[in-house]
């Protein structure tokens, strides 16, 4: 059976502090390793981050020290994805394992596709509060993350198939069972998702409404579940990914709109998501991620999507003043 007790942590944004603290705090230091390459180490090696206020002790390695680990968690954002392929290269062995908590409907294949689908488990970090400026972070929310296998197929509506295993549905089995024990040993919120497609579209869906939203708007928590223009842009971003997931066999419930819309209301009001923070520190957002994809999957099924057209060109010409 096998044993996590080496885990590496790619990227050092709210997540993956939130993650790589909760890992420390539980096992101690060297239970857990943030991976950089060179650039990155440089600019981080010497920093004191904190989490809400209190000095985290953390273990930062170069990404040329080759060191294979049992768990690889990926916590970059989507533009950073391409380079943290190569920096994780280094750490991934026959017998690793790889979560991604990124946002979108996108990561694990292409994660996937680089080192094998059999190594992937499909992972949605959600229902936590975390922010980071600079090096300190904060959060009242650690959430759960939702776990489940990937359907392992040639169709394009799920998984494509593994590759580097013969047997990858015993594989996913036996990753499952491995990162269940040690969430349970460590004391991280998470749940087991049957239907994990269906969990990933519907996270997809609040991003792609409250991320946006708080970004273009420039809001918090707050003002976007509030009724008014604000609020009817959240809602309409998301009702257009419902009734794409419909278009694409996924089959979102109507009810989802609403059960989200009660998560965003229990956390810190005064908080805002990933995008948002983005724009404050003037950096390019996920936007292709967001409203990029609905896009292109509307015109591929032939529908308007009015409000993430919106949102998209909004958001286009923000960044443009950057």
């Amino acid at each position: 059976m096998k044993q996590i007790n080496r885990t590496a942590i790619i990227g050092m944004g709210a997540l993956g502090l939130m993650y790589g603290e909760h890992i420390v705090t539980a096992l101690g230091k060297n239970a857990v390793a943030f991976i950089l390459d060179n650039d990155r180490f440089a600019k981080n090696q010497n920093k004191a981050f904190t989490c809400n206020g209190k000095k985290l002790n953390l273990q930062i390695k170069r990404s040329s020290d080759k060191e294979i680990f049992d768990l690889v968690i990926v916590a970059v954002k989507y533009n950073s994805l391409k380079s943290a392929l190569a920096t994780m290269k280094n750490c991934i062995g026959p017998e690793t394992i790889i979560i991604s908590v990124m946002n979108g409907i996108s990561s694990e294949q292409i994660i996937g596709q680089q080192f094998g689908m059999d190594k992937m488990l499909i992972t949605i970090a959600q229902e936590m509060d975390a922010m980071r400026d600079d090096s300190d972070l904060v959060y009242t929310k650690k959430g759960v993350l939702v776990i489940g296998k990937p359907t392992f197929s040639d169709n394009s509506k799920t998984m494509p198939a593994a590759k580097l295993s013969t047997s990858p549905a015993a594989t996913a089995d036996e990753n499952l069972e491995a990162v269940k024990n040690y969430f349970e040993k460590i004391q991280l919120p998470f749940r087991i998702e049957e239907n994990i497609m269906y969990r990933l579209w519907a996270k997809w869906m609040l991003n792609v409404g409250i991320n946006q939203t708080c970004a273009v708007f420039d809001t918090n928590y707050k003002t976007a579940t509030t009724p008014g223009k604000i609020m009817d842009t959240f809602v309409g971003a998301m009702k257009e990914v419902v009734e794409l997931s419909h278009l694409e066999g996924i089959n979102l419930a109507d009810s989802e709109v609403d059960n989200y819309i009660r998560i965003i209301k229990t956390l810190a009001p005064e908080g805002y998501p990933s995008m948002a923070q983005d724009r404050k520190a003037k950096r390019y957002s996920e936007v292709e991620m967001f409203a990029g994809t609905v896009i292109e999957l509307a015109a591929k099924h032939g529908i308007d999507v009015p409000v993430n057209k919106f949102l998209y060109n909004e958001m286009k010409k923000i960044e443009s003043e950057y």
